[in-house]
């Protein structure tokens, strides 16, 4: 039988076509071939192929309408297969009615998603802390309300999402992602400008120096629970965004060329990030009340960067990209073929109930939800890389949020630096090994158990460079913190910034900020630096002259200090920047494989639904307890606390030797544990028997269209 046919969606079918024995191990009888038509009149084969390329037209339907009876047809007439909103479809809206057009749609959608939850929220985690008086665990617990709403809605949404119009649910999801953008902006124009406590006279040594206790610590942190609603509806919006976005994209492509749509879809979400913290660093540079002018610099801790500019920006890029997803179909012109092309790598439970999964009024209805949930807990492949993903989900989260607050506190770099060169490290390391994981499923056509393989293979090797953390970069020296003001040993519990060079100064313990000394000792303040004078060079830096400390410490030197940290010299940074890019790369080169043996070891029909299912357990135990955990653990390296009117506030030091070893015991004990779960998943993972699978192994696993020739003769012989 010969036709001619390109088919859509870059599809095109051979002319000649060996129809495959009746006694074929998939199909029991080929007495009715042309089982499942599409919109052309035109019927294709239920037999699963060898692979995607080999389902072929084998009938017209006209000419066998008459021995149609008794046949369930698997059809979509009378969907809207038009892009548009109502009755609206212009013709131009249809170039876009492509699975390239939707990913376009979807990596702008997950670009802007990790752009605001990912990137400016873990940028300007510092800024916020400052304005309004947060403690590091408080803004672990607002990273983490993003995964709290994710996880109260992803039943619901995968559940009954994947069995509805997926294109209407994303589209509805990104437009609350948008406000929830919008309300995480608010707090800045709902409370009174930020005012810096700090004059002339506080920041140099002066006598009688005090400073009245304003606005309440307590109201201020108050608005923590404002930030928590953005991410609230952060979470909602998002939620369809990597559960239905995954799967319909899987949908409407061939399953070779499903890693790739995912990876560079995951790939977008991972710039996101990347350029969240590049320009949200950017904007950190610009002071919060903008056109105030104010006696401070971007290097002082007291400065309160423009954190608020980015949300109200991404928030309407959001709703502004919810309108044209809200227009797509529920599914794709020609993607009816290669849902009857895909063969099932499912795992193969002993009970046989997986078949269960199968039937297509499955899941339709609230009371198959139970049975569905249970198929999923009887997959113990599913079950372990679900846990795997929340292990790694785990320091994902933790070292995302507080990230950049590494680096400012090993390398002495503000918060506007750190943010940028955690953008630099992540764009290359998490981009790219996102992206390259699809590409190597895809280039070896790895099976499920491979692609496991290859999990556990990124697993050992991040777990490896993890070790980098065995080094870090010491404190700069600072007087009274990590050393006494006559440069002897100081104890780590005590703290003592009073000394007989500043004694008569009144220096404020609520005034923090630090100077350089000629000394290459770093103050607290000038203050305490014993400075009775200061100047502003023509590039804007205050310099600070007579500083009696410096001039005991450094008798011929000219007793100066600079306004800033001091450069840290850290002759160990090349190094750990390096490892910690190995980290970055290997967890990331693996999320694409893992999300690809996640959605192959499940059934066709519960695929929306596990996805949903994984993302809970990542959330809930991985998301969710992430920030939380390395917040507190964070918080309990801090050499400095603020005070303010006798409460406690944000972190002004830490210990950089205690911060790495926290970091280092988190980052070994959360990848071994994932080793272990990937190792589970494949030892247990127990494929369809090979006598099930259409054709040849090497035609299953190479794609090859032409069937063996003795297929052929066999076929000739029954005919």
């Amino acid at each position: 039988m010969s036709y001619n046919s390109t088919g859509e969606n870059e599809f095109n079918s051979p002319q000649n076509l060996t129809v495959p024995s009746a006694s074929s191990p998939v199909e029991n009888s080929l007495k009715e071939p042309c089982n499942t038509p599409l919109s052309n009149d035109t019927l294709y084969s239920s037999t699963n192929s060898p692979s995607d390329s080999c389902v072929k037209p084998l009938c017209n339907a006209a000419s066998e309408k008459k021995s149609n009876k008794g046949v369930k047809y698997v059809s979509s007439e009378g969907d809207k297969l038009e892009c548009g909103w109502g009755a609206f479809t212009p013709a131009c809206l249809q170039f876009f009615n492509t699975p390239k057009g939707v990913l376009l749609f979807l990596c702008v959608a997950s670009f802007l998603q990790g752009m605001i939850v990912n990137g400016f929220i873990n940028t300007v985690i510092t800024s916020i802390e400052r304005r309004f008086d947060l403690h590091s665990y408080q803004s672990g617990l607002i990273a983490s309300s993003y995964d709290i709403a994710a996880c109260v809605c992803l039943t619901f949404v995968s559940y009954f999402g994947g069995n509805g119009h997926k294109p209407r649910w994303l589209g509805w999801g990104v437009l609350i992602m948008g406000v929830g953008s919008i309300v995480f902006a608010l707090p800045h124009f709902t409370t009174s400008q930020s005012e810096v406590r700090f004059s002339e006279e506080t920041g140099i040594c002066t006598s009688h120096q005090s400073m009245p206790c304003a606005e309440s610590i307590s109201i201020l942190s108050n608005y923590r629970f404002v930030f928590m609603l953005g991410q609230f509806l952060h979470g909602i919006g998002a939620t369809p965004l990597y559960t239905l976005g995954v799967t319909y994209l899987d949908e409407n492509v061939k399953s070779n060329y499903s890693p790739v749509y995912i990876a560079i879809f995951y790939t977008a979400a991972i710039l996101g990030p990347a350029a969240g913290y590049l320009v949200g660093g950017m904007f950190l540079n610009i002071y919060t009340e903008i056109g105030k002018q104010i006696d401070l610099t971007p290097d002082n801790t007291l400065w309160v960067g423009a954190w608020w500019i980015g949300f109200l920006g991404a928030g309407a890029a959001a709703l502004l990209t919810a309108i044209p997803i809200l227009g797509y179909p529920r599914r794709l012109p020609g993607s009816q073929r290669y849902i009857i092309m895909r063969v099932s790598e499912a795992h193969q439970l002993k009970d046989g109930s997986q078949e269960t999964a199968s039937d297509p009024d499955f899941g339709k209805t609230v009371k198959d939800l139970p049975r569905s949930l249970l198929l999923l807990l009887k997959n113990p492949t599913f079950i372990f890389l679900c846990l795997a993903g929340a292990t790694e989900a785990t320091l994902i989260a933790g070292m995302s949020t507080f990230g950049p607050k590494f680096l400012e506190s090993q390398y002495s770099l503000s918060a506007s630096e750190a943010a940028t060169l955690f953008g630099y490290l992540v764009v290359p390391a998490g981009g790219g090994g996102t992206f390259l994981g699809g590409f190597i499923v895809n280039k070896f056509k790895l099976r499920c158990s491979g692609i496991i393989k290859l999990c556990l293979f990124c697993t050992v090797t991040s777990l490896l460079a993890v070790f980098i953390f065995f080094i870090h970069c010491p404190n700069m020296p600072m007087a009274g913190v990590t050393q006494m003001y006559d440069r002897s040993i100081l104890l780590e519990s005590s703290l003592n910034l009073t000394a007989a060079c500043n004694t008569e100064c009144d220096c404020l313990r609520e005034i923090y900020s630090p100077v350089c000394g000629s000394d290459d000792i770093m103050y607290y303040s000038a203050c305490h630096a014993g400075c009775t004078k200061k100047s502003i060079l023509d590039s804007g830096k205050k310099v600070y002259h007579e500083c009696s400390c410096i001039l005991e410490n450094d008798p011929t030197g000219s007793a100066q200090a600079i306004a800033g940290k001091c450069t840290s010299s850290c002759e160990r940074r090349t190094v750990l920047l390096v490892f910690m890019f190995f980290v970055i790369f290997f967890t990331f080169l693996c999320s694409i494989p893992a999300l690809t043996a996640t959605l192959r070891c499940v059934s066709d029909r519960q695929r929306s639904f596990a996805l949903g299912i994984q993302w809970i357990v990542v959330r809930t135990l991985g998301g969710i307890p992430g920030p939380i955990a390395f917040g507190s653990m964070i918080d309990l390296s801090c050499l400095v606390w603020q005070d303010q009117c006798g409460e406690q506030g944000s972190c002004y030091v830490y210990q950089n030797s205690a911060m790495s070893r926290y970091t280092l015991v988190a980052g070994i004990v959360y990848k071994v544990v994932g080793t272990v779960f990937f190792l589970l998943a494949c030892f247990l993972y127990k494929p369809p028997p090979p006598e099930s699978l259409p054709g040849s192994s090497d035609a299953s696993e190479n794609g090859n269209c032409v069937l063996q020739e003795n297929t052929s003769l066999q076929t000739q012989a029954a005919d």
